[in-house]
């Protein structure tokens, strides 16, 4: 009996506290459909590895020695290793996007850029608070709304957090339609949303279709080499998409892969969210700022679209499309929409606000790719 009851009474409070963030994400992802294919496998993997002794990590046991743990072989294998998981991620990604509206509507491109701004706000604000600056880097890509490049630049800058990153990003994925109208409102007045776009589209071309992910690809490796590993396979997924011979691997790319890599991530990273690293104060403030990071990048990108506005006599700029440059596709240009017809049921914007949605896949891998240069190199000369 003794035996039996060991595991319960050498539970600590703070993997008490994790069976409760566990439950939590389940919750969320079942009830509330917040990222089910995610939040729930990492709410689930928060359970299993802090059990104690739990055989999903590696543990050395008396009379058996050295046991492997299937999570922390995942990890250390899909994400430590060689950060395959998050990387293939973006080749389902890729080709589930249809960058047809952005190409014919090519000056959507500037709030993919333009909606990153909270990323760097953040990153000067975390060192502010106290956290290294590799640490304060993976904390502000959390504004980018993007759960595999948040993973992916932690990892790379050997962050400390990585659990609690990957559990903010996605977290403020899911709560896009709850934290944006927020953001909107507070730097927009009612005139501004009530701006009409018309929706004019140019012939996008099968060559130009093709050509585009080869030309970015190109792009993006010579301005900002380390950012090819992200651009490069989401503009690979994209190739797939296009093409037009590999339409069997291309549904493959839409559906099978990114649900099943996505499923495989979600428990993996939970490996991160063991007690003793996860349940702190900073893991608080990581949530706290991530969510000042996602905030900021809606409000960059609204207060580009009002500068553009000082400029344009006619043909002015809904300042709500600017908040769809974040990269959480297609949710935000949904909001934008949803928020466009609340004030005029007439008023039609989501195609300009999917044109800027998905330059915000590009701007922010390109952004994740800067921040992991930058910060390298003050890392490589602190070093």
């Amino acid at each position: 009996m003794d035996f039996l009851l060991s595991g319960i009474t050498s539970i600590t409070w703070q993997q008490w506290v994790m069976y409760g963030v566990g439950l939590l994400l389940i919750y969320l992802a079942i009830v509330k459909e917040f990222e089910p294919s995610l939040l729930m496998p990492m709410g689930f993997g928060a359970i299993l590895v802090n059990l104690p002794l739990s055989g999903v990590i590696n543990q050395t046991m008396e009379g058996i020695g050295e046991t492997a743990g299937i999570i922390e072989w995942l990890f250390e294998v899909g994400i430590e290793a060689s950060e395959a998981l998050p990387i293939l991620l973006f080749i389902g990604i890729g080709a589930m996007i249809d960058f047809g509206p952005l190409l014919s509507n090519p000056k959507m491109f500037l709030f993919g850029a333009a909606a990153q701004f909270g990323i760097f706000v953040t990153v000067v604000v975390a060192v502010l608070l106290g956290f290294e600056i590799h640490d304060a880097a993976s904390i502000g890509i959390i504004g980018a709304a993007d759960g595999p490049t948040s993973i992916l630049v932690s990892k790379l800058l050997g962050s400390n957090y990585i659990g609690a990153i990957a559990v903010a990003a996605y977290s403020y994925m899911a709560l896009v339609p709850i934290v944006q109208p927020f953001a909107i409102k507070m730097v927009t007045t009612k005139k501004e949303r009530l701006i009409r776009m018309d929706y004019n589209p140019t012939t996008v071309t099968k060559k130009t279709r093709i050509l585009f992910p080869i030309i970015v690809t190109f792009i993006s490796g010579l301005v900002a080499p380390s950012s090819v590993a992200l651009v490069g396979f989401l503009m690979f997924g994209n190739l797939i998409r296009e093409c037009g011979v590999l339409n069997s691997l291309s549904d493959t790319a839409q559906n099978v892969l990114p649900n099943l890599i996505t499923l495989l991530l979600g428990i993996t990273i939970s490996f991160s969210m063991k007690a003793e690293d996860f349940v702190n104060y900073k893991t608080l403030l990581i949530m706290a700022l991530g969510l000042v990071a996602f905030i900021f990048d809606s409000i960059g990108g609204v207060l580009f679209a009002k500068f553009l506005n000082l400029f344009l006599r006619k043909n002015k700029i809904n300042p709500m499309v600017g908040a769809a440059g974040i990269s959480a596709f297609p949710m935000s240009a949904r909001v934008v929409q949803k928020m466009g017809l609340k004030e005029d049921p007439t008023n039609h914007l989501l195609m300009h606000a999917i044109s800027a949605n998905v330059s915000g896949q590009i701007g922010s891998v390109v952004a994740g790719g800067a921040i992991i240069k930058i910060v390298g190199e003050i890392l490589e000369r602190i070093g």
